[in-house]
C-alpha cells in the first residue's frame, strides 16, 4: 500500500497499514505538525486539515500539486521523457524559480534518486546520488486525486509548535517527528538532517501536554526509547505502547531491519 507520492524516510504507509484502526472515529480539523510524505493524511482524506512542515520546499511541492497539478504533471512527463544519468545530476544542480517548476524536479529527484532519501547539504542543496531506476513513471490520474484530497488542506511552512497550538478541543493531531539515530548501547547519536535536537524533543512534549489538556485527540510515533519514554509516562492522560515495523529506508543494507516505535496517544475514543 501507497497512499503517497512521496516516498519519505520514516514514512508511514506501514502504520496505516497495520495500526488503522488507532485512528480516532471522529473529529473536527486533522492536523499534522511534520507532514513529510503524509501518508496518514492521504489515507483518512479528512475533510478539513492543517498540515505544517519546517521544509519550505516540500510545503511548495503539497502547494504546487494542490493549486497547479497539471502544471506539475507535465513537467513531470517531461523529466520522464528526458530521464537518465546525466540529466539526474543537472536537474539536482538546477536552480528553480517558479513553484511549479520546484515542484516537479522535488519529485521527480525523489523517484529517480538512490532508495527515495531526502538529504541536503549544509548549503541547503540536495545531494542524494542518483538510483537504479532506468525509467521513471509519473501517473496524472494519481495526482489529480491527490490534489482533489488535498483541497481540503491549509499548507503551512512553520515551527511543529505553532502548529500543534493551532489545534483546538476535539481536533486530531496526528505526529510523527524525526527520529534519532541511536547506537548499540542506546544512546542518542543525532537526528534527522541535525533539525531536531533533544530540547525540540521536550518541547514537543510540551506542546502535546497541553493540546491533551485541551481535549485534542493525539497520537504520536517516536523512537522507543527510555528517555522519550520518560517525558509521556508519568503523564496523566496518556496512553504508551509499543510496535515493531521494518525500516527499508538506508543507506547501508545493515540500516534496512526491524524496529521498536513508540506509539503515544491521549483522548483517543
Amino acid at each position: 500500500m501507497n497512499n503517497t507520492f512521496l516516498k519519505w524516510a520514516g514514512g508511514k504507509n506501514w502504520f496505516v497499514k497495520n495500526e488503522s484502526e488507532r485512528f480516532p472515529g471522529n473529529y473536527n480539523r486533522y492536523i499534522e505538525p511534520f507532514l513529510g510524505g503524509g501518508a496518514v493524511f492521504f489515507y483518512l482524506q479528512p475533510r478539513d486539515a492543517l498540515l505544517g512542515d519546517a521544509n519550505e520546499e516540500l510545503i511548495n511541492t503539497y502547494i504546487a500539486v494542490r493549486d497547479e497539478c497539471q502544471a506539475v504533471c507535465t513537467n513531470l512527463k517531461n523529466h520522464a521523457k528526458k530521464h537518465n544519468t546525466d540529466y539526474y545530476y543537472k536537474v539536482r544542480k538546477l536552480k528553480t524559480r517558479k513553484r511549479v517548476t520546484a515542484a516537479a524536479r522535488m519529485i521527480y529527484l525523489n523517484r529517480a534518486c538512490y532508495n527515495g532519501i531526502y538529504r541536503v547539504n549544509s548549503k541547503g542543496g540536495f545531494n542524494v546520488p542518483i538510483g537504479t531506476s532506468k525509467n521513471i513513471v509519473f501517473d496524472a490520474e494519481d495526482f489529480e486525486n491527490k490534489a482533489t484530497i488535498l483541497k481540503n488542506a491549509e499548507l503551512v511552512c512553520q515551527d511543529f509548535q505553532i502548529t500543534i497550538e493551532m489545534a483546538e478541543r476535539d481536533d486530531f493531531i496526528f505526529c510523527d517527528p524525526p527520529y534519532a539515530v541511536i547506537d548499540e548501547d542506546k544512546r542518542f547519536v543525532s537526528y534527522t538532517a541535525d533539525m531536531f535536537s533533544w530540547n525540540d524533543q521536550i518541547r514537543l512534549s510540551n506542546a502535546l501536554v497541553r493540546a491533551k489538556d485541551r481535549g485534542v485527540k493525539i497520537i504520536m510515533t517516536n523512537v522507543d526509547h527510555p528517555a522519550v519514554r520518560a517525558l509521556y509516562k508519568d503523564v496523566d492522560g496518556f496512553m504508551l505502547d509499543t510496535v515493531e515495523r521494518y525500516c527499508s529506508i538506508s543507506g547501508t543494507r545493515k540500516g534496512r531491519k526491524k524496529y521498536l516505535e513508540l506509539i503515544v496517544s491521549a483522548n483517543i475514543v
